[in-house]
């Protein structure tokens, strides 16, 4: 049985699965990219305490902003640069 999406083009239920799936494996990659640039930024090679310190927190709530801001300019401009036809 095939649904609709919004564009009103049909989709069976392997598709709409494959998307997500796809969807899914991006936001992993992101998170990963994410959590790696911002760890090599922030935070000291040499380990001497178990807890961030107050420089590498604010470093690293910095970071996780820009990076997610970044992030959303990037997709609307992707976004608007669409065809009609998808």
């Amino acid at each position: 049985m095939a649904s609709q999406v919004p564009s009103g083009v049909p989709v069976d239920r392997e598709q709409i699965f494959g998307m997500a799936q796809q969807e899914m494996e991006y936001r992993v990659d992101l998170f990963n990219k994410l959590t790696q640039t911002c760890f090599d930024k922030c935070v000291e090679r040499k380990y001497k305490e178990a807890d961030l310190n107050v420089g590498e927190n604010s470093c690293i709530d910095r970071c996780v902003a820009k990076y997610w801001q970044v992030t959303g300019i990037v997709g609307q401009m992707l976004g608007s640069n669409r065809s009609p036809l998808g």
